[in-house]
């Protein structure tokens, strides 16, 4: 188990790689990335950036996707993959939105995951990015991946559990962005093929780093 010193030189590591902890998804409404990240299941984010500009200008409005035909839905998003029940879950969810919460993407846990498609690791970004909610943990698959290696969970891939053991050791105001940060360091330096630990800034609170020496 890290200390909070250990926990803090980590954070603060990953913030000076990447001081800009942006989600890679691109959207400007919120329902946007909702139905982004739905897209990215399976899908890596820059397919769904490729597809999501033609997909918004078809369907402008939350109002056009739930009156959308999922079939003409589909046909936009299809090289993300399992374009089928990525499409009902759209329109299905955009429904939703108007008919009980007022167009609005809403705010909390319970709420979010009435919606069609969404699971604890989108409403989880969504509070993040939207709401500024401390405490958010998004344990996407980079997550997942170093946050064991690095020794920050029990090397568990459930991403519940994951949630539940980073929750209990980042700081809440930070939590959300490291984990963009982790997505980004997942990219560049953990990859899933090879850690490169002789270029990687947080090495020194890493037990996977301090096992390769």
């Amino acid at each position: 188990m890290k200390t909070q010193s250990e926990v803090w030189s980590i954070v603060n590591a990953l913030k000076e790689l990447y001081p800009d902890s942006l989600c890679s998804l691109h959207y400007e409404k919120d329902y946007e990335l909702l139905f982004a990240v739905r897209l990215s299941a399976q899908c890596t984010d820059a397919r769904v950036n490729m597809v999501t500009p033609a997909l918004f200008a078809r369907f402008p409005t939350l109002e056009s996707f739930a009156e959308a035909d999922p079939k003409e839905v589909a046909e936009y998003i299809h090289s993300c993959g399992f374009y089928n029940g990525k499409s009902r879950d759209l329109v299905g969810c955009a429904q939703m939105l108007l008919n009980d919460f007022g167009g609005k993407v809403p705010r909390e846990m319970d709420d979010l995951l009435k919606l069609p498609g969404v699971g604890r690791k989108t409403a989880n970004l969504v509070r993040g990015d939207i709401y500024a909610e401390p405490g958010c943990v998004v344990a996407d698959t980079h997550c997942i991946r170093i946050t064991g290696r690095i020794g920050l969970t029990d090397g568990t891939k459930n991403p519940g559990k994951v949630e539940t053991q980073l929750r209990a050791v980042l700081p809440p105001e930070e939590s959300n962005n490291f984990c963009h940060r982790m997505v980004l360091h997942g990219r560049a330096v953990c990859t899933a093929r090879k850690a490169h630990c002789d270029s990687c800034p947080i090495a020194p609170w890493c037990d996977y780093a301090q096992r390769q020496e």
